[in-house]
């Protein structure tokens, strides 16, 4: 199966793993909307290759993601492309999500930078997690006036509690990867340039095993995220969107841009 149309993401295959890298790292590997949809098609491809056994998900330079593109937020606040974008997300949302639950492959996050936003909620939908020690880590969605829903709000409690979670997630809290890892967030927490190296020793393994013990043993634990998926991303997506297009969400992107303190109107 060939990878190459892919623009903002690099997909590369050794004997039976495949990594794929998020690939804007003078961007710091943000997410705009191409990459976003990048990422929601490319899981299909992957679960439909053969020779794929398992998968690594990492950031290309020192960053992992640093999530939503805030120039392309600026962009589009308050202009009609911004609207049709907040019309056609919460589908292709749902999708990527989806998608990521589905792909019979176990998926290895190795964020070896920061990982905040969407780019910590990737890691933390994967099925296993490595985190550089340093790494800043957490969902900053309500720092730019957003709501926390494109899966911030499904996971986050399910690895620490609603109370706990909620106090991260309002608050746009960030902590050291190695404190993600006290916290049970990620699974091992190492130096950033040994990183790579465990999430690709994991899949080794993982690739070596008996293929469809591996694949229904992450199917049956993901029926219980899938529940959780279903019953919270459609609301929280969609209060996502509304936050969108208010006025403190473009002050709070354009204030993020020229580097100064926000101005919030509470509309």
């Amino acid at each position: 199966m060939n990878y190459d149309r892919y623009q903002y993401i690099k997909v590369e295959k050794k004997e039976r793993v495949a990594t794929v890298t998020l690939n804007r790292p003078e961007n710091r590997n943000a997410l705009h909307s191409p990459a976003h949809a990048e990422l929601e098609h490319v899981w299909l491809e992957l679960g439909q290759d053969e020779d794929v056994y398992a998968i690594v998900l990492t950031g290309a330079g020192r960053t992992f993601s640093a999530g939503g593109d805030i120039k392309a937020m600026v962009e589009r606040s308050g202009t009609v492309e911004g609207l049709k974008y907040s019309l056609r997300v919460p589908a292709s949302t749902r999708r990527m999500f989806q998608n990521i639950l589905d792909v019979p492959q176990p998926i290895i996050a190795a964020a070896n930078g920061d990982a905040v936003g969407l780019g910590a909620t990737l890691v933390l939908f994967a099925d296993i997690s490595i985190i550089a020690e340093s790494a800043k880590f957490g969902d900053t969605h309500t720092k730019v006036g957003l709501v926390a829903g494109d899966g911030g709000s499904v996971i986050w409690p399910l690895l620490i509690g609603p109370s706990r979670a909620k106090e991260f997630l309002m608050r746009s809290l960030l902590v050291s990867g190695a404190e993600a890892r006290q916290m049970n967030l990620v699974n091992h927490a190492l130096p950033a340039d040994q990183v790579l190296a465990k999430a690709m020793d994991i899949a080794n393994e993982l690739a070596q095993m008996p293929l469809w013990a591996v694949r229904w043993t992450k199917l049956s634990v993901n029926k219980w995220l899938k529940d959780q998926l279903n019953l919270i991303l459609d609301a929280s997506i969609a209060y996502e969107m509304l936050s969108m297009n208010t006025h403190d969400h473009g002050e709070a992107a354009r204030a993020f841009a020229e580097k100064r303190k926000p101005d919030f109107k509470g509309y």
